[in-house]
């Protein structure tokens, strides 16, 4: 069931077109991911569908209605890009606050413990870091029970740890039922989390599929590396037909192919009693993707 459409969508800030023509649908119980540079026009596209901004053309529809419809304020709950609360107020306060704006509110101790602000009830705001502002940030957008939550940019600025403890937070909250928007830059953090993409860019979107088949639309190659525990030659992996190439960078080998790349080389080395010491293997990614569909990096400079 699509839970969110957007159609032909388009936005300016006087002669800045911030969002060209951008279609696209949720289905319930998904994590939708809007990736793209900064600038892109992610944010604005996620503001029309919270009904914070007033399209300048095209349709949209959350849950059947229009996004400025009262009752969806119930109904969706919004993690903006930079959301600020009093330094002073504090977590308990901001709980009980935003609890107080609903008829049947979650049970925001249940809430707190879920996402491991229990301990931190009596910490004013001012005083919280920045994953623990973030965890509080997507439990106010989660006290009111919505049925969507639309998440923008909520790891900017934490460190890998705290990041990747949103990641599993974020996770936790599809797992509740609630189908998730997801604005972000990072790749990795899409890759990880999107059931599907949509790749926007300079306020078009220029691919939507999952990571999976983004990633398969430019490229299915592989590369593994190793150190063979003694010599060998080329051929013996040159020879089997999902590598196309093999080069030596020194005492390491780096075989390039695609298909069953990597059970094809273990098997071929064991069977000669070779062990390949510090493997890796490397395959397209989410960034490569991008770069190959917008001739740009995330960073706007041309590939």
């Amino acid at each position: 069931m699509t839970v969110i459409t957007v159609d032909r969508l388009r936005k300016s800030y006087g002669d800045t077109v911030a969002v060209r023509e951008v279609s696209f649908a949720v289905d319930r119980g998904e994590i939708f991911g809007i990736l793209g540079p900064n600038g892109a026009g992610k944010t604005t596209t996620v503001e029309c569908i919270a009904g914070l901004r007033s399209p300048d053309g095209g349709a949209i529809t959350v849950l059947g209605r229009e996004p400025r419809d009262t009752t969806l304020r119930r109904l969706v709950g919004v993690q903006l890009q930079e959301s600020e609360l009093p330094e002073k107020l504090t977590v308990r306060e901001a709980l009980e606050l935003y609890s107080a704006f609903y008829p049947e509110p979650v049970e925001w101790q249940r809430l707190a413990d879920d996402l491991g602000l229990t301990g931190k009830l009596s910490t004013r705001f001012g005083k919280l870091s920045g994953g623990q502002k973030q965890r509080l940030s997507i439990a106010l957008a989660l006290i009111g029970g919505p049925e969507i939550a639309i998440l923008d940019e909520l790891t900017t600025g934490l460190d890998p740890q705290a990041r990747r403890d949103t990641w599993e937070l974020v996770e936790s909250v599809r797992d509740r039922g609630v189908t998730v928007l997801l604005v972000t830059h990072f790749m990795a953090e899409a890759e990880r989390l999107c059931d599907r993409v949509a790749l926007i860019d300079a306020g078009r979107v220029v691919a939507l599929d999952t990571p999976a088949g983004l990633i398969a639309q430019v490229s299915a190659e592989q590369r593994i590396r190793f150190r063979p525990s003694r010599p060998i030659e080329d051929a013996l992996l040159a020879d089997l037909p999902e590598v196309r190439e093999v080069h030596r960078r020194g005492t390491q080998l780096e075989v390039v192919g695609d298909g069953n790349l990597l059970h094809a080389v273990t098997a071929t080395l064991a069977a000669h009693q070779i062990i390949a010491n510090d493997l890796r293997v490397e395959q397209a990614s989410l960034d490569d993707a991008f770069v190959r569909l917008t001739g740009r990096g995330l960073d706007g400079e041309e590939a």
